[in-house]
């Protein structure tokens, strides 16, 4: 795999009201707006407000609608990746930017996903849950915190995401959350509450792969015209079979998001574009690999980040 620029696909926390409005005016927008209206009933623009993105539904809808977007966007501009990768939801965007999964079969199926996640986890039933970023700590030091914690069936906290060496995420219920938040800064660490109202990344959604899978034996994925990484394998996919399992696991599955990262890097890749909304990914890539350009559409104007890729 030879890679010079790599979309990077944001996920759920990410959002801010009425980032849709944000998005370039262009005809790719419209014609993915109208796409998405056809086939959810309703125009993307009800997605992003105050009310909607308190919905998981909402939110991940919204974001994934604004990645898949913003890439055609720049697929009009003739500035195209080398390959993709996506964090949690973002996965499907990058799945539809790489060729190998249609936008209205993507859309049923993240609207499964999160119909799943809220029925499961969403306020109000049976307590509340959430991820927290722990910030300082290497993962063995905070899975050495998540083990004394221990956790229980009513408790549950977990891993669920490596987005750095030092930036390790924890999903699980509020009382064992604010436990290992208070564990870690013992430890040295500082702790933020993600903007996620469900414990994604582990075993407490494996129902939802469950019911995600059921949708997905409806859906035909093709060859990826460009590589796709796994965000919880840390591996180029090439076939479509498999990137429709790893969509369906990676809601249960720990993500390993500086491995995806460092593979890109390692494939060559020195320009990385994170497509809106948000701009931690980016963070992320210069921290690790500051000898890179990394920028993020929702801070950067359309003509630079035109100029980025088309200078590569």
């Amino acid at each position: 795999m030879s890679v010079r620029t790599a979309f990077l696909f944001p996920g759920q926390g990410a959002q801010t009201p009425h980032f849709l409005r944000d998005l370039p005016e262009h005809e790719a927008v419209r014609e993915v707006f109208a796409e998405a209206e056809q086939t959810l009933g309703l125009h993307p623009n009800e997605l992003d407000s105050v009310v909607a993105l308190q919905s998981t539904v909402g939110v991940q809808l919204a974001i994934f609608i604004a990645g898949v977007a913003y890439s055609r966007v720049l697929a009009a501009r003739d500035a195209c990746p080398d390959a993709v990768a996506g964090l949690s939801v973002g996965a499907f965007a990058a799945a539809v930017t790489s060729g190998a999964l249609g936008f209205s079969d993507a859309l049923r199926l993240v609207r499964v996903r999160a119909d799943s996640m809220e029925e499961s986890y969403g306020r109000g039933r049976g307590g509340g849950y959430g991820m927290i970023a722990v910030l300082g700590l290497r993962e063995m030091d905070v899975r050495s915190v998540v083990e004394r914690i221990g956790g229980s069936s009513t408790e549950p906290v977990y891993v669920a995401s490596v987005n750095s060496p030092t930036e390790i995420v924890l999903a699980g219920s509020d009382l064992a959350l604010a436990a290992a938040a208070d564990a870690a800064a013992a430890m040295g660490a500082r702790s933020r509450r993600l903007c996620v109202s469900v414990p994604s990344h582990g075993a407490l959604l494996e129902s939802v792969s469950v019911r995600l899978r059921a949708a997905m034996s409806e859906v035909r994925l093709n060859r990826p015209r460009i590589p796709y990484i796994s965000n919880t394998r840390a591996r180029a996919l090439y076939d479509g079979n498999e990137i429709a399992e790893d969509l369906v696991l990676n809601v249960s599955r720990t993500v390993r998001w500086h491995e995806s990262v460092t593979l890109l890097y390692e494939s060559g890749a020195r320009v990385f574009i994170e497509v809106p909304p948000g701009h931690t990914l980016t963070t992320l890539v210069r921290g690790a690999f500051p000898e890179a350009r990394a920028s993020a559409a929702a801070e950067a104007g359309l003509d630079s980040i035109v100029h980025v890729i088309r200078s590569r």
